[in-house]
Formats: structure tokens, sequence, C-alpha cells
């Protein structure tokens, strides 16, 4: 039977900005007819893959994901160094023959065009659209973001040699680039997806949950100047800029289901990569956080509890808790009370809902991050 890790946490943060709307104002949503702060999933997840502890624990192993890789491979091909140096931003020496532009870009067109729709207008546009597309009118840019493997990228890197040494486009039979089986341990647990070419597409096997304040929220005005030092006194007391942005604070719930028999598939069966990867997303949920604002919050906080379980059941947030809103002084001990107590009775109900679990404790001491990181991984 299938083996799913779930984890649920809950994690403070005092007045901040970390997810924003197309208004630039906190993120939010509407549960048991409150309005709670939300911080999307997607921001979550690009949190974690982009702290240092996970490039470093799956150092090797993780994709890159980008709208650029084509320009990135005219400029491998024009200076002559290897498209790993320059993603990279290695400052090594060219190690082949650099190309013309014209040639770089033709031959480019073809490689990226196997990972999506290039951005390149053909006709005469509109003037309506001149301003709004001729950024966008980019003949190596994919219209879509990708998410290459590494085993991908070594595979344009092999391409490019062949075409500097042959002085020819690529054929084909070469332009087979895109791979069902990888080792980017970033791909195998978010997933990818090839409109152009969905057979390898990777089905996620980490789900991540939205945020939410266990409790209810108003989202608040912070009006703000900045006084230039130049000014003076006597002349000139205002101030140089007037500004207002919204903030908010808030307990957050969140949960993420491990489909772990799919993730150690989407590895190529390597189970030691996958236990790493586990490892590594269960740190960084517990120790990141998105970065929005952090320069005038230094809102950066750690878990205060988590519950880490294991087994074959059915899957279930505990986020039902939380329909309530929780009220009182002491809002951290009782959405700890509430988790626990709502996953006892779910567990009176159904049965147990998982074969292990533990967890830690923040207010009481009990239990440690590394206890679960070794529960989760092992």
């Amino acid at each position: 039977m299938t083996e799913f890790i779930q984890l649920h946490v809950l994690a403070s943060y005092p007045p901040s900005n970390l997810n924003r709307d197309d208004l630039g104002r906190p993120k939010t949503a509407i549960m048991g007819g409150t309005q709670r702060l939300r911080i999307s999933s997607q921001s979550l997840k690009r949190a974690w893959r982009q702290s240092d502890f996970f490039q470093e624990a799956l150092s090797g192993h993780i994709g890159t994901r980008t709208r650029e890789m084509g320009n990135k491979i005219v400029e491998a091909l024009t200076t002559g160094k290897t498209l790993t140096d320059i993603l990279s931003n290695l400052e090594r020496a060219p190690s082949r023959t650099p190309v013309p532009e014209k040639e770089a870009v033709e031959w480019t067109k073809a490689i990226a065009g196997q990972f999506g729709k290039l951005t390149e207008r053909k006709g005469k546009k509109s003037d309506k659209a001149d301003q709004t597309e001729e950024k966008d009118n980019d003949p190596v840019k994919i219209e879509q973001i990708a998410h290459f493997s590494p085993q991908e990228i070594a595979a344009i890197d092999a391409l490019l040699n062949k075409c500097i040494a042959s002085g020819k486009a690529p054929e084909k039979e070469d332009l087979l680039l895109l791979r069902k089986d990888h080792t980017a341990a970033d791909i195998a647990m978010f997933g990818r997806m090839f409109a152009k070419s969905p057979v390898y597409n990777t089905e996620a096997a980490v789900q991540v949950s939205h945020a939410i304040t266990v409790h209810d929220v108003v989202v608040e005005d912070d009006y703000f100047t900045a006084v230039d030092d130049l000014n003076v006194l006597e002349t000139d007391a205002g101030s140089a800029h007037i500004g207002q942005f919204e903030f908010a604070a808030g307990l957050y719930y969140f949960y993420i289901c491990i489909n772990r028999d799919l993730l150690i598939e989407n590895l190529m069966g390597d189970a030691s990569l996958a236990s790493r990867a586990i490892g590594a997303i269960t740190e960084a949920c517990a120790k990141v956080a998105p970065a929005g604002k952090q320069a005038s919050f230094a809102s950066r906080a750690y878990a205060s509890y988590m519950l880490a379980e294991r087994g074959s059941q059915q899957p279930r947030s505990l986020a039902v808790a939380y329909i309530k809103p929780v009220k009182g002084g002491d809002i951290l001990t009782a959405a700890i009370r509430g988790i626990e107590e709502t996953r006892k009775n779910i567990d009176k109900v159904y049965g147990p809902c998982c074969k292990d679990a533990r967890s830690f404790n923040t207010t009481t001491g009990e239990g440690s991050l590394a206890e679960i990181v070794r529960f989760v991984s092992s």
C-alpha cells in the first residue's frame, strides 16, 4: 500500500506582509465565515526550494525553473562556456569554440522550442501591441516557465558540443532532449507540466496547503514617511516621501502530504535520495518563510508546533480544527490543543489515521525537529 507522510505545522509571524495579492495587501481567505490571513502554497514551496540548506542537502539534484534557458544557451554558444557554468555563474575559461550570434540564435530556437512555445511574434504588430509585446518578442524565450532537470541540462550541453564540432544546426533526432527519467528532487516533489509534451509531465509527490491563520484577522495600514537627510529643519521640515502599505500578524496552520512511494518512483527508484528530499522539505517548512517585506518587518520565525504522521491510511488535513476561529489570550496553546483534540476525535470515528507519529511543541519544550526529520526520512 502507498505510504504517506503528513506534516501539520503551526507557525506564528509578527506584523508582516509575507505574500501579497495584486493590490499589495497580505493575501486573505474566508474560512468559517471570518477573514483569515493566507500564504499561498506556491509562495511557500518557492521559499523552501530556494533555502540554503535545501539546496545544500540536495546539491546536484535540483532543477532550474525558468523561461530564460534559451538566452542562457545563446550565451553559452557565443562565449564558448558550458551551459552548466553559465547557469551556475562560474567564472571559468571558455572550454569550446565560440559561435557567431546569428548561428547561436538559430540553433537555440530549435533547442529551446523542445521545452515550450517560444515568445517570438511573426508578422506586423498593431501599434497598441508594440509597447506591451516588445519585451516578450524574444526569439529564444519560452512562453511558459519550464522546469529543467540536471539530466536535461547535461543533454543540452552535450548537444551544443556536437553542434559546435560539426558546425551545423542540431538534427531532428538530436532534439529529443526531454527526460522522463531524472533525479531532480524538486521536480519529483512538486511536479512539472509540459502542455506541448505531456508524456514528460511529472505528478507531484508532495502536496502543500495554503497556510491560513487559525484566528480571524483585520489587515491594518502602515502610514510611513521618509525624511531627506539634507533637509534644513528651519526651512523644510516636511517629508521627502509619504507611503502606505498593509500588514497583519497571525498564527498560521499549514499541511503537507508526501506520497513517499510516488516520490521514489519519480526519482527512478532512488529511495536514499527520496529520504534526503523528505528530510530537507521537513526542515525547510519548519524554519523558512517567504521573504516578502522582510527588510521592513524582520518577521522571521520558526514553527512553534509540528506533528508528523506516517502510515498507509488515506491522508487528511486537520484544518477543520480551525473552522471556528481560535479566541482568547493564549492562541498558540489553544491552537495546539485544538489540533490534538481534532486528531484524537477523528481517530475515534475512523480508527487510527496513521501507523506512527512524532511531534514537537515549543511552548513545553517537548520533542525536537531533529527527531521528526529522522522519523520521516528513515
